[in-house]
C-alpha cells in the first residue's frame, strides 16, 4: 500500500502563495496612496491658479491707489514687496506640494501678503474720491472675488491632504508607506487679516 505524502501542496508552494498575496496588497496599498497623492496634488493645482490670479491683480490695484494716495508710498511698497515673496513661494510650492518646508513658506508668506494688502485698503480709507473711483471698486470686487475661490481652494487641498495622511497611517498600510515614498503631507494652513475689500485696475 503507497505512503500518501504529508502534503498535497509542497511548502514551496506555500511560500509562493504567500509571497503573490503580499505582492497584490503591497501593489494595491502603492497604487491607492499614488491615487490620494495626485488628489493633493491636483486641489493644490487650483490654489495656485486662484493665487496667480489674485498676484496679477495687485500690481494694478498698487498703481491706481498711487495716483490717489501719493504719500503713502511706504504702504504700497510693502504691497509689493509681500506680494513678490508670495508669489515666489507659490511657484515653489506648486513644485513641491504637501512639502512640509514649502507649505510653511507659503503659509507665512501668505499671512505677510494678507497683511500688507489689509493696511492698504485700511489706507484708502482716507481718500473718498480712490474709494469711489469705478477702476478701484471693479478691482476691489475681483481681488474679493478671487480670495474667496483660493478659500475654498485650500479647503479642497486641506481635505484631500487630510484623507491621504489618513490613509498612510493606517495600519499595515503605514508599514509601507515611507518605504514607498509617501511621507506624511503638511496642510496649508493661513492665519491672516481677511481680505474684505479688494479691486481690478489697468495702466
Amino acid at each position: 500500500m503507497p505512503i500518501l505524502a504529508e502534503s498535497s501542496f509542497p511548502a514551496w508552494g506555500v511560500a509562493v502563495a504567500i509571497l503573490a498575496v503580499v505582492a497584490v496588497w503591497a501593489t494595491g496599498v502603492f497604487n491607492g496612496l499614488t491615487r490620494k497623492r495626485n488628489g493633493y496634488k491636483n486641489a493644490f493645482a487650483q490654489i495656485d491658479v486662484q493665487l496667480k490670479r489674485r498676484y496679477d491683480l495687485v500690481p494694478n490695484l498698487v498703481e491706481t491707489v498711487k495716483g490717489y494716495a501719493k504719500h503713502e508710498r511706504e504702504t504700497l511698497e510693502a504691497v509689493v514687496k509681500a506680494r513678490n515673496v508670495a508669489a515666489a513661494a507659490a511657484e515653489a510650492a506648486a513644485k513641491a506640494a504637501g512639502d512640509p518646508d514649502a507649505m510653511a513658506r507659503l503659509a507665512q508668506s501668505e499671512a505677510a501678503f494678507g497683511g500688507a494688502l489689509s493696511r492698504l485698503l485700511v489706507t484708502v480709507e482716507r481718500y473718498p474720491e480712490l474709494k469711489a473711483n469705478q477702476n478701484f471698486l471693479e478691482l476691489q470686487e475681483e481681488l474679493t472675488a478671487t480670495e474667496n475661490k483660493v478659500a475654498f481652494a485650500r479647503q479642497a487641498y486641506n481635505d484631500a491632504v487630510t484623507e491621504f495622511n489618513n490613509a498612510r497611517s493606517v495600519f499595515p498600510t503605514v508599514l509601507l508607506a515611507g518605504a514607498f515614498g509617501f511621507p506624511e503631507a503638511k496642510l496649508l494652513e493661513v492665519e491672516s487679516a481677511e481680505i474684505r475689500e479688494a479691486p481690478k485696475v489697468s495702466f
